[in-house]
């Protein structure tokens, strides 16, 4: 396919990667001046941040109406695309992403969603060529989606971000938690994570909770972190069992 990427930032450097790699032809433009924008492609793919996206279509689909515009957004509604252009989708990749890092598209779950059924079998097309697993999703199932992610990605790496601060603090390197943080990791692929959730929090042993949340008295925001957490697993601890599915 001729493919348009309007952007250039994590999610766009790897998604022009795994694209080329599958051969199709890709245009890469910059989102900030869509300078050399073409007027015509098989689909014109906006990889921008959230806060820009709409501005981006407004821009990006004048003059190219009937062209197929599609973006990448977990959270963002399909329902942006209504007033400029006839033909629209998304087309999701659930990954965090790094410039440094090619990521392997093939086993990464695309989400997407689109305007009508034309639109759905060129989106299938698309995502098929570069993973082995497509959904279909709504934009509301997807909103829902996106806040699990955030769950799973980016307040898991807080909490390594938290575990660092306290081993720096204390002249240990992270890198001593990396064993620990695979074998949870690996677990999960297993076990629901309830089912593979262990440490003091599970059973509420208030002698270790209240000794290492006394370790935490001088950063009162970890503190309260742990404490909420450790009361919350525990919580959830005691709910019926969960089999995985």
């Amino acid at each position: 396919m001729k493919i348009v990427l309007i952007g250039r930032g994590r999610l766009a450097t790897n998604l022009d990667r795994a694209l080329r790699q599958a051969g199709h032809k890709v245009t890469s433009i910059n989102s900030r001046t869509l300078e050399g924008l073409p007027c015509e492609a098989d689909v014109f793919i906006i990889a921008v941040k959230d806060s820009a996206l709409l501005d981006v279509i407004r821009e990006a689909t004048k003059g190219r109406e009937d062209q197929l515009f599609v973006h990448t957004a977990g959270s963002m509604s399909l329902k942006l695309f209504e007033d400029h252009t006839t033909r629209y989708g998304v087309f999701y990749p659930m990954q965090t992403f790094s410039k440094e890092r090619q990521a392997d598209f093939s086993v990464i779950p695309l989400f997407l969603e689109a305007d009508g059924p034309e639109t759905m079998a060129t989106l299938q097309v698309l995502a098929g060529s570069i993973s082995q697993r497509i959904y279909e999703l709504t934009t509301d199932e997807r909103k829902y989606l996106h806040l699990a992610a955030v769950f799973a990605c980016n307040f898991a790496n807080h909490c390594y971000d938290m575990a660092a601060s306290v081993l720096e603090q204390h002249g240990l390197p992270f890198n001593v938690m990396l064993p620990l943080i695979d074998e949870t990791a690996r677990k999960v692929h297993e076990l629901h994570p309830r089912q593979a959730q262990t440490g003091p929090a599970v059973r509420y042993d208030e002698n270790v909770i209240g000794m290492q949340s006394n370790l935490l008295a001088e950063q009162p925001d970890l503190q309260r972190i742990y404490q909420l957490m450790s009361q919350h697993i525990h919580e959830y601890a005691t709910q019926p069992s969960i089999n995985k599915e």
